[in-house]
This record gives C-alpha cells, structure tokens and sequence, in this order.
C-alpha cells in the first residue's frame, strides 16, 4: 500500500515522500530509519485501479499448517522461513516472510517478530507463540492456534447459514414491495385519477404516493438510494456497531444469549493459552478485549479476585461470567488440574447451545418472515384493486 507522509529531518526542512509498505506503522520505521521524524501519515490511492487493488490478507492459518509441516521435517525456523519465502509468489505475503526473516537475524525472538507486524498476526497468536518460547514447543502451540481457529470457523459458518434464508427473504419482499411502490401503484393512481369516487383512507393515501412517484419518482428513489447506502456504511463503522449491539443487549432475550456466545469465545480463547502454559491471570488479561464493554468490568473484579487467592469457578460465578454447568465444569477443572481443557469445553458446550437457539430461531423467523411480507405485498394489491371493486359495485 502508498503511503504519503510528511516528514521532518532538521527544525527547518520539511519533506514530502511516497512510501510503499505493507501497513502504516512499517511505512513510519522506513521513514525513521532514513533518519526522518514523521509529522503525518496517511494512505495513499492513486485512481481506481489503485483502489480497486486491495492487500492481500495474510494466510494465517495456512502460513502455520505449512510452517508445521516444515518444522516436523527438521528444518530450523529461519530455514523454514526462507523456504516459504522462495515459494510465496504474490508480493505482499512474500514481503511480510521477507520482515520475519529481517527480525529473526537481528536477534529478536520469533514472537516478537511477529508482534511488529500486527495486521498480520494478531496478539493472540503473538501470545500463543510467546507461550511456546517458554516450553520449547512451537510445533504444538501452532497446531492449538489452528484448531481454534477451526472451531471459530465453524461457529461463524453456523452463523452465516443461519442468516442466509431470512436476508434473501428480507431482500425479495423488499424488491417485490419497491416494484409495486415505484412502478405499480404510479400506474394505477393515473388510472383512478379522474374515478371521482370515494375511497378508503388508506386507498387515497397509497394513490397520493402513486402520484408523488410520478411526479418525483426520480428524486425519491435517489434519496431511498442514499439512505440506503449511507445505513449500510454506518454498520460498518465500530462506533455504530457498538452502539447497535449495546442496544440488542439491552433487551433481555437477545442479550444472555448474546452473552453466551461472548463467553464462549471467551474461555475457548483462555483455554488455549493455559493449555499453552500461560497463568491463568496473564491470559485473563491478554484476552479481556474480546469481551464487550459491559463484561470487561465484571472481568476486572474477577481478576482482583484471583489475585487474593480466590479460586477461578468463584471469581467467575461470583462476576457473572459463568452458567452454573460452566460453573461446576471449572471447579472440576480445578480439582484435576485441567483447567484448560475444561475452559474449551465450556466453550463447545455454549456453542452446542448457540446452535440450539439459531436452529430455533431460524424455524421460527423463516415463516414469520414469509407472513410479514406476504401480508405486506397483499396490502398493497388489495389496496390498488379496492377502487376497481367499487366500481364494479357501482356498475350492478
């Protein structure tokens, strides 16, 4: 990606340059290394082309079944990197090997190299590969990193197949209610324009609209266009997405089970580090931003908790940060010293529990859907043919 920065080298030279990097906090290493005091960064998209070309995410999870693959056939890290490296062919993933391999041989471990380049690896796998530096394992942190992103996988696949019916539902109807709003009914209020008779309210009011369209249907579909777009933007701002599912929380059906699902990313992503070899109250601490805001402060007082020596299940169950079946799952955990493996078995069985409710929700919502929308379209063709009735009254 081009980045333009401004840059300072004396109190009196102020330069301009064009810096191509994989992200932003590379392209202001460059600069300093140039011995340059950055004063601006921004990206940089030089015309369509340039912004039609998006980077390329890095493959994680292959990136580590490969690097897996190499470690068990004897290579070192450096060599196994190097190898990647020479088979890698699109640029940006090949730059970012090419980084690695730069920081391995100034020194820097294996995790902190891979820290410096955070929109590829994220601080969880950062700390997962900083738990192997302590027992010598990469092999096996790298293989718990992958099947929990497996199991991730999963549950957002559920998710999504869980939505797919009901949005094409939702974008039917709604395609099928424009056509008779913008098209339709216009052609019928020309119709029953000069009938002279007397309508329902509702009846009136649907030909008024007829008669706006034709008048200014071209204005009123631009703004329906731009609210449209503006509203599809706005959710994918984090501060309205935050502020749409601090709404949905609030309302007590939808927000335990949103609840529920937050907790089961929660501790399969806390199961995986002490599994890993982490203590529990540095891992605790690692993944506290995977709970929303109204969860973090529960956290926080469990943490100050097991810092008194209180055990995991009570500092959790005492917060609210447990069910009382994941409850007494950590009080196993504790009495057998499996803590970890206890942790992601909470976290299957809030999954099994989120796909009990999707696939109850999806048998529910699918034929409301169908009714709504149903009863919506035979509103409206109710509504244009009622003066057609009339008429047809009249003439008997």
């Amino acid at each position: 990606m081009l980045y333009h920065v401004k840059a300072m080298q004396s109190l009196d030279t102020v330069v301009e340059m064009n810096v191509d990097s994989i992200d932003a906090d590379d392209a202001r290493r460059q600069v300093e290394r140039l011995g340059y005091e950055v004063l601006t960064l921004r990206s940089k998209r030089a015309g369509l082309a340039a912004y039609l070309k998006r980077r390329t995410t890095f493959p994680l999870t292959l990136f580590s079944q490969e690097l897996i693959a190499l470690l068990g056939a004897g290579l070192s890290l450096v060599e196994a990197l190097e190898t990647l490296r020479e088979k890698e062919r699109h640029p940006d993933l090949k730059q970012v090997l090419e980084q690695i391999l730069t920081k391995l041989r100034e020194g820097l471990t294996f995790s902190s190299s891979v820290e410096q380049l955070s929109s590829s690896f994220p601080a969880l796998y950062v700390a997962t590969v900083r738990a192997s530096e302590r027992t010598g394992d990469l092999r096996e942190a790298l293989s718990r990193y992958i099947a929990y992103q497996v199991q991730l996988d999963q549950v957002r696949k559920k998710l999504v197949s869980a939505s797919i019916y009901p949005i094409v539902l939702l974008v039917v109807g709604g395609l099928v209610m424009l056509f008779l709003m913008m098209y339709v009914v216009p052609k019928f209020s020309r119709i029953y324009e000069d009938a002279g008779k007397d309508l329902p309210v509702l009846s009136q009011l649907l030909l008024e609209w007829g008669k706006v369209m034709e008048a200014h249907g071209l204005l009123v579909m631009g703004c329906l266009a731009f609210v449209g777009i503006a509203s599809a933007y706005g959710l994918t701002l984090p501060a309205v997405k935050a502020r749409v599912l601090s709404q949905l929380r609030s309302i007590p059906a939808i927000g335990s089970r949103l609840q529920v699902f937050d907790l089961a990313r929660f501790y399969r992503t806390l199961g995986m580090l002490v599994k890993g070899g982490i203590p529990i109250v540095a891992a605790i601490e690692m993944v506290a931003g995977i709970l929303p805001l109204s969860l973090r402060g529960p956290l926080h007082a469990a943490v100050r908790d097991l810092r008194e020596g209180k055990p995991v299940s009570q500092a959790m169950e005492s917060h609210g940060l447990t069910t009382p079946v994941a409850h007494r799952m950590l009080r196993v955990g504790e009495r057998t010293g499996q803590m970890g493996e206890m942790m992601e078995r909470i976290a299957v069985f809030y999954d099994e529990d989120i796909a009990r409710v999707l696939d109850w929700l999806t048998k529910l919502i699918e034929p409301a859907l169908m009714a709504a929308i149903g009863l919506v379209i035979g509103t409206i063709v109710l509504l244009m043919y009622f003066p057609m009735f009339e008429l047809a009254g009249s003439i008997q």
